[in-house]
């Protein structure tokens, strides 16, 4: 049974049905729901005692763990603005978000992660004990910045403040409401079915709103416990599955390509007794990677879509109904879509457009930059994801990519996720990123490949693949392998340094005249 009556994230931290029930669970803890309550009761005062005032920005540098989410609920619970940022992001990244939030207090989830406790060092944090959650730190002083106003509508106060990856340019801060967070966790809950005896495998970083309010706000909001892990391995997986009773396994695309590719390697069979619902989102699904992740745990895998921006759920197959296609389902209830032609009216029935949605989970804007949120949210409400996609006439929605990404061929349109899944389906292949470089008065196709643990393949093969697949324009101009491709820590691919690359690239073989060559390379070695 679902708590019906939370209306704030922060009361997601209360008893809940069974106080004695596990809520949290990391290596060599676990938090009832009562000592979770007692443990947010007793960081809301610390937080009153250093300094944090309602609508002040606390900017909380963590990977997964139980004090991170103890502080974003106690920051939550004084009105003031959790800054969730991970800690793996570099010096000038977080220093960047620093500069735009101007946070009154920066806290460091320094126990669980080496990199969370480097930042403190340099920022000059001060060790702090949270009773039942473990060493954390803080910065000495409260910085001199103005509070945001305070609103007493749930739908209005700022419950959290992300910053999106920043894969299209520089990252933007996104206001997300009690009101955005919780519809996306009670969508979450009801389409997974999840009750209190359930255990949700929490590896996607709770900085990213998919494993924040997807994952985690869904868990608690049922009542079922959280089972954290600060950075995910294979390995860890696999004993996770096998010895830790997990039911429900959400991940990106990546995260599952990972645990296969370990199995394949160590030749340990799946030992999974209790997982009875898997679901990926946060990048693009591969057939071929969905075919074998459904035939080693013979069960579906769901597949869903949606963005920081919108809190993030916005459509998901359904437990009742799987695909066998790539899908991510129909809108989830309570959410308005349409498909914008070209042309600017509706498209029809499987006509690709761009993808509008309206609906309770879509942010309040962008942090000053108004400007910004005028571009993509209008005054009634219709927020344009920049996304590509079409639906069918059943009401399934099919995504084809990033509006910006299609790259036009010889005045013909080449959507990169088509490209992608024909290389994705060669064996030695993990996954691949396609991008656009402009050359003399027309654009070419560049692909980017990361093969699996001890593969070897060349270019030439993997060009002649596509050939047998793909229209000629469609073909890769050139075929790049690397050792892995540059992600963000939920695993989405940075297309942003790739364009760079093949620009790059492409400038320097204009100056020497030098054709664009594959080569014989060999994939990561296995660990």
């Amino acid at each position: 049974m679902f708590r019906a009556s939370v209306q704030r994230i922060d009361e997601l931290a209360g008893l809940g049905d069974d106080p004695a029930a596990p809520a949290l669970i990391e290596a060599g803890r676990c938090l009832s729901y009562q000592a979770l309550a007692t443990v947010v009761g007793d960081a809301t005062k610390l937080l009153s005692e250093l300094g944090v005032r309602a609508g002040d920005r606390v900017l909380i540098v963590n990977e997964n763990c139980a004090a991170a989410l103890v502080l974003v609920f106690a920051a939550a619970r004084s009105d003031a603005w959790p800054v969730l940022v991970n800690a793996r992001l570099s010096v000038r990244e977080i220093d960047a978000i620093c500069a735009h939030c101007t946070p009154r207090r920066a806290f460091f989830t320094s126990e669980s992660s080496r990199e969370a406790a480097e930042h403190s060092v340099r920022l000059g944090g001060q060790p702090l004990s949270l009773d039942g959650v473990g060493e954390i730190a803080v910065t000495p002083r409260p910085a001199a910045t103005n509070p945001e106003p305070v609103h007493g509508d749930p739908a209005k106060q700022i419950a959290m403040l992300l910053y999106t990856s920043g894969t299209t340019g520089q990252p933007k801060g996104v206001m997300l409401s009690h009101a955005n967070l919780l519809f996306a966790a009670r969508s979450g809950a009801t389409l997974r079915r999840l009750g209190a005896g359930d255990r949700v495998y929490a590896a996607l970083p709770i900085s990213h709103v998919f494993g924040l309010a997807s994952v985690s706000f869904s868990a608690l909001l049922a009542g079922a416990a959280l089972y954290l892990v600060p950075r995910f391995s294979a390995e860890g997986l696999a004993r996770a599955l096998a010895e830790e009773g997990i039911s429900v396994l959400p991940g990106v695309p990546a995260m599952y390509a990972r645990l296969l590719d370990y199995l394949r390697e160590s030749g340990n069979a799946l030992r999974a007794p209790r997982v009875r619902f898997l679901y990926a989102g946060g990048a693009p699904l591969d057939r071929e990677l969905k075919a074998e992740v459904e035939r080693v745990f013979e069960q579906p895998l769901h597949n869903g879509y949606g963005l920081t921006e919108t809190s993030p759920t916005i459509s998901s197959t359904r437990l009742d109904a799987p695909r066998t296609d790539l899908s991510v389902g129909p809108p989830v209830p309570g959410i308005e879509i349409r498909i914008a032609a070209a042309d600017g009216r509706l498209a029809v029935a499987d006509e690709v457009g761009e993808l509008h949605i309206r609906g309770p989970n879509v942010m309040l804007g962008y942090y000053r930059a108004p400007a910004l949120t005028a571009e993509v949210l209008g005054e009634d409400g219709w927020f344009n994801t920049g996304d590509l996609a079409r639906l069918d006439a059943q009401g399934n929605l099919y995504i084809v990519g990033r509006s910006k990404e299609v790259i036009i061929r010889s005045g013909f349109n080449v959507y990169p996720m088509e490209v992608e899944s024909v290389l994705n389906q060669h064996p030695s292949v993990s996954q691949s990123a396609v991008v656009g470089r402009q050359v003399a008065g027309n654009e070419e196709v560049v692909a980017y490949v990361e093969l699996r643990a001890g593969a070897e393949v060349t270019a030439d093969t993997l060009r002649a693949f596509t050939a047998e697949r793909l229209a000629p324009y469609k073909r890769p101009a050139e075929i790049v392998v690397l050792p892995s491709l540059p992600a963000t820590s939920t695993g989405k691919v940075l297309k942003s340094r790739l364009r760079e690359m093949a620009e790059m690239k492409g400038a320097c073989a204009s100056k020497t005249d030098a054709p664009a060559l594959g080569v014989t390379v060999q994939s990561r070695k296995t660990q």
